[in-house]
């Protein structure tokens, strides 16, 4: 590794010398001369070698766990690193740190020895292999560093429950579909993996009647309809979906499914009596004398279906080209189109239909006979059968009956009650009657006295011409005035005084 030079004896480097390997040597050299004998002479070279930054940190990684559970605790150890540098002094000084912004960090146990920890939560949904980078830098001039990648895998834990794509789901289904039709599939999504991520569905509301109506594939989600369904009979009903996975513990959740049941054209327009009865000859009586528009009859009907389906029309469907009776198409009103001639006929035998506006069309039809009477007086009423459903009638008479008893009793209190109030009235002014007193006075004027009233009656010589006048009073104390009546038109105003003179005043009658 070293040379000598003979003649001058500098010693030089021969070859590469690496502090790392060797840092000092000792030469020993020797000199002789040329005389006979030669001498010589030994001295000892010692060569110390100073140390360059050429040498990198080396970093060593020792895993102790291969996956991570999302849910670790922080602080828990995955990795144990070691970081060396071969270099001295400052040259092997080394500073060792995570890179990347990651929920990882170094712990420093003993000189260059580290633990990789923990420091933050970990949710596989989001990110589920880390990559972590270590770096570590000595001191050296200039500094010289190295890193180390360690890959984290992180573990699924049931964290996560199954999601439905809608929150609720809205199915259409026709009436009178076919048994075990798929109506809908409902599907949830897990974000976690394997079993933890495994959905089944299952119908939560399992009692009657929609264990009855409705069946879940409990794979695949496909709703199936048990049974044809009606729509006159259930528009809508509702029940709930859960979806459930496999995890330990199982996670659920939970969706509202609504059936809406679309009406069909499926029912036949009704018509409503008195036109309807079975077997019954409808019969309307129309006088000769009935002017354009005379009302004859209206037809009515009701369907059982919804919407358009339920929209119904009348028409005349037999006389064809009738030109005496019109109805409304809306309405069902049967009317008379103009006045009746000698040559009509005098019964008029009418088909109505009645149809609705569903596709396709269904309809009913209801037959009457006009009969043109001449007179008016000779139309009598018909009396048509309506058929009650068992039970309906006699109810219905109930009620009226105590309704009516109700009113009269009612009445009859009311009459009594009105007779006893008159009654008492009579007997008390009876009670209290006083018979009228007649007094006739020496100069022929009456004197009439009722209860506590008087009335002076005077009458003229001519007595046939002679007009009464009645005064009434409250019957007079000792004190009181007294009206006397004259023969004549004269009233005399006859006052008595305090000590009991008389004062008399005349008065013209008006």
């Amino acid at each position: 590794m070293f040379h000598i030079d003979p003649s001058t004896g500098a010693i030089t480097v021969k070859s590469n010398i690496d502090f790392e390997q060797r840092s000092a040597f000792e030469i020993r050299a020797q000199a002789n001369d040329k005389g006979q004998p030669p001498m010589a002479a030994h001295c000892k070279v010692l060569v110390e070698v100073l140390d360059l930054n050429d040498n990198a940190p080396e970093i060593t990684v020792t895993s102790l766990l291969k996956t991570v559970k999302e849910d670790v605790k922080i602080g828990t150890a995955i990795a144990l690193v070691s970081v060396s540098d071969t270099d001295g002094g400052k040259n092997g000084i080394v500073t060792s740190a995570v890179k990347n912004k990651v929920p990882f960090k170094l712990e420093l146990n003993y000189k260059n020895y580290y633990s990789l920890v923990v420091d933050g939560p970990l949710d596989r949904e989001n990110i589920s292999v880390y990559n972590v980078t270590i770096t570590a830098t000595d001191e050296g001039t200039p500094p010289l560093s190295s890193s180390s990648i360690i890959t984290v895998d992180v573990a699924d834990v049931n964290d996560n429950a199954p999601r439905f794509t809608e929150p609720v789901f809205n199915v259409y289904i026709k009436e009178n579909s076919p048994v075990d039709v798929v109506m809908t599939t409902v599907s949830a999504s897990d974000a976690d993996t394997n079993e933890n991520g495994l959905v089944t569905y299952s119908v939560l509301d399992s009692g009657a009647p929609i264990s009855t109506l409705v069946n879940i594939n409990s794979m695949t989600g496909d709703l199936t309809c048990l049974q044809s369904l009606n729509y006159e009979e259930m528009k809508t009903f509702q029940f709930r979906v859960q979806a459930t996975d496999s995890g330990v513990p199982p996670l659920s959740s939970n969706t509202t499914v609504n059936v809406i049941v679309l009406d069909e054209n499926d029912n036949s327009p009704v018509v409503l009596p008195p036109y309807s009865e079975h077997g019954s000859v409808n019969t309307e009586n129309v006088p000769y004398t009935a002017e354009a528009g005379y009302f004859v009859a209206k037809i009515r009907a009701v369907d059982a279906d919804s919407g358009y389906n339920a929209l119904l029309s009348y028409h005349i469907s037999e006389p064809k080209g009738n030109n005496l009776f019109r109805i409304g198409t809306s309405s069902g009103e049967i009317r008379t189109k103009r006045r009746m001639s000698d040559n009509d006929l005098k019964t008029h035998p009418l088909i109505i239909s009645v149809s609705d506006h569903g596709e396709p069309s269904l309809s009913a039809t209801v037959s009457i006979d006009v009969v043109v009477i001449e007179r008016t007086g000779d139309i009598q009423t018909q009396f048509r059968h309506v058929p009650v459903k068992d039970g309906t009638f006699s109810d219905l008479n109930l009620y009226l009956l105590i309704a009516i008893f109700s009113v009269s009793v009612i009445f009859l209190l009311s009459l009594i009650s009105l007779i006893a109030v008159k009654c008492h009235r009579t007997d008390n002014s009876f009670s209290g009657y006083n018979p009228p007193m007649i007094t006739t006075h020496p100069d022929g004027t009456w004197s009439y006295s009722k209860s506590t009233q008087q009335y002076d009656v005077c009458f003229s010589s001519d007595t046939l011409k002679s007009d009464v006048v009645v005064f009434p009073t409250p019957f007079p104390p000792a004190d009181a005035d007294l009206i006397s009546i004259n023969s004549g038109d004269t009233f005399q105003r006859t006052q008595t005084l305090p000590n009991k003179e008389k004062a008399s005043h005349n008065l013209t009658a008006a």
